[in-house]
């Protein structure tokens, strides 16, 4: 069984997208680092928890297929600062982050 679940879970990090702009902080290279420590042995790894390890499998499918985004539409796509989606990936891109903190130290001078 533990074979079964490592082979889902390669599945899931193998569809999961990585975004580049959020280097060293993307939730795929995150969930990816993590399958691997938890499956170090690959299909021979015993789960201490195998409960556990199906509702974390579980929990992180429903996030990638959008399951809730789904089940609950917006009625818009925007924020009540009437930020677009696309405004925010901008904003939280790695980059960004240097030219703001650029910004912030030539205004503490």
């Amino acid at each position: 069984m533990a074979a079964t679940r490592y082979r889902r879970f390669l599945k899931l990090c193998e569809e999961w997208p990585v975004e580049e702009t959020k280097r060293q902080r993307d939730l795929g290279i995150f969930l990816r680092q993590r399958v691997a420590q938890a499956f170090r042995e690959g299909e021979n790894t015993q789960i201490a928890d195998p409960e556990t390890c199906d509702q974390m499998y579980e929990s992180l499918l429903r996030i990638h297929t959008n399951y809730y985004k789904n089940k609950y539409p917006r009625l818009k796509e925007t924020s009540f600062t009437g930020v677009t989606v696309q405004d925010c990936k901008m904003i939280l891109a790695t980059g960004i982050n240097t030219v703001i903190d650029l910004g912030i130290n030539q205004c503490k001078r």
